[in-house]
């Protein structure tokens, strides 16, 4: 049991990967749970129970304490510490969690396996602009540079009813192996500058943003 990847955003920011190799037994045996959270967990099934124990699991892991952490979800599917002073962020796909905490302003991050289904559902979350900068070569990675860009951005802002298509913008990029994209989230009166981090991991891509802004 133990962190595969670790990156450290800025000196108040960092975000780390786990990958799920433990039963569920094992990964509850590092947790304080209430009664309410155990009774949450029983009704999932499988990958989704080792995916919420180890997303919990590596938050304990990253904010390094043995007291129990109030981790609670708000009215819009964000997740926020009750009893910690860190914006959060979790993520997970297939064997991978991620999570991503800062001390001073909201995060996202997520993480997904690189799989060729991306191409078919490109044209929802794509604007043919954003269409036209993807390189053909690259066009699957590159596409879930976009995906995890664009969700990295909604779970930052924190709000629902946004459209990855309509509201979150990006702007032209060259794919790397690790590297950044700048992007704009316009919604009404609003309009955000964001960038996002992204890194490929093995089969996956992982996309992250600090809300400086905010």
């Amino acid at each position: 049991m133990a962190i595969v990847y670790k990156h450290q955003v800025d000196p108040d920011t960092e975000f780390a990967l786990w990958r799920i190799e433990e039963p569920a037994d094992e990964l509850y045996r590092h947790l304080q749970l209430n009664e309410y959270e155990k009774a949450f967990i029983e009704q999932l099934n499988g990958k989704r129970n080792l995916q919420w124990l180890s997303t919990r699991v590596l938050l304990r892991t990253l904010l390094n304490t043995d007291d129990y952490i109030d981790c609670r979800i708000d009215a819009h599917g964000k997740p926020y510490l009750m009893n910690q002073p860190y914006h959060i962020s979790l993520s997970h796909s297939f064997d991978y969690a991620a999570v991503m905490i800062s001390r001073t302003k909201p995060v996202g991050i997520d993480i997904e396996q690189v799989n060729q289904k991306v191409e078919r559902i490109a044209h929802k979350f794509m604007t043919p602009r954003e269409m036209a900068f993807i390189e053909q070569p690259v066009k699957i990675p590159q596409l879930y540079v976009c995906w995890c860009a664009k969700e990295a951005i909604y779970k930052c802002y924190g709000q629902k009813e946004v459209s990855f298509a309509g509201h979150i913008q990006l702007e032209p990029f060259r794919l790397e192996d690790q590297g950044s994209l700048h992007a704009r989230l316009i919604k009404n009166d609003i309009d955000l500058p964001f960038k996002v981090g992204y890194l490929q991991f093995n089969d996956y891509m992982v996309g992250y943003v600090k809300g400086e802004h905010q």
